[in-house]
């Protein structure tokens, strides 16, 4: 148990950038040990993670608490566990859940679809018990968690902006409410704010060429919808209020 902890924490740090990580324990001592302050823990797909999506860019806006980027390209809400990445979400939480207060905010939706083997899950059984397992999981821990519904892509069809991920969204939405969890629609609130962009000035969100799409992040993207989360989270937990950081 004692390897599993190291070996979790390590994972945690090398994810995290560098302002959110906190200082190498002395010799004898854990990261549980030293950090008491409260902690995020983000969860979820490349639309999340460190460079491809704005989870790290959220990070930036709550310097005054402990942010881990957990979230990892072309991971489902299935695979996220299979490849025990969800492991080492349980063994953080388990390490500090006597000294630090940790809310987890949970993102899968693009990699469930269809048409993805080895991550795609059926949305009528398996997506919403998936989503529920992580939510009975942290409750489990004595850890606090948002569910996020997955964020839009943006690719217009005939001047329109489809929103193929809905389905998903409304799972999400319903999850949360059977099992009293907050849920931020972000699915919704980007899918909103693109369609009002049209298709030129989307563009201008995702990354630069040759790593060019219409579903992750350049700067501006995850710019645009970190703020959308951080606005979105303050209602449910208007504690983040004072980890704000004023100027990302």
């Amino acid at each position: 148990m004692k390897r599993l902890l190291a070996t979790a924490t390590a994972l945690a740090l090398a994810a995290a950038p560098a302002w959110a990580q906190t200082p190498p324990p002395s010799k004898g001592e854990t990261t549980a040990n030293v950090a008491t302050g409260p902690r995020l823990i983000l969860v979820g797909d490349s639309t999340m993670a460190p460079r491809s999506g704005y989870g790290n860019a959220l990070c930036a806006r709550v310097q005054q608490v402990a942010c881990i980027n957990l979230a990892r390209g072309g991971r489902s809400s299935m695979s996220f566990r299979a490849e025990g990445l969800w492991q080492t979400v349980m063994a953080l939480l388990t390490e500090g859940s006597s000294k630090q207060k940790t809310l987890v905010l949970i993102q899968f939706g693009h990699n469930d679809q269809p048409g993805k083997p080895g991550r795609s899950t059926d949305l009528a059984t398996e997506f919403g018990p998936n989503m529920a397992g992580y939510v009975k999981d942290v409750k489990a821990a004595g850890a606090d968690v948002v569910l996020i519904t997955p964020l839009t892509r943006r690719t217009f069809k005939d001047g329109a902006l489809p929103n193929d991920l809905r389905p998903w969204a409304e799972a999400i939405l319903k999850v949360g409410a059977e099992q009293g969890v907050p849920v931020f629609d972000l699915n919704a609130v980007s899918h909103a704010a693109v369609a009002a962009m049209g298709q030129a000035e989307a563009d201008t969100l995702a990354e630069a060429p040759p790593r060019f799409d219409r579903t992750h992040l350049g700067p501006k993207g995850a710019a645009l919808f970190s703020a959308q989360v951080l606005d979105g989270l303050l209602p449910l937990r208007p504690e983040l209020a004072a980890a704000r950081t004023l100027t990302p």
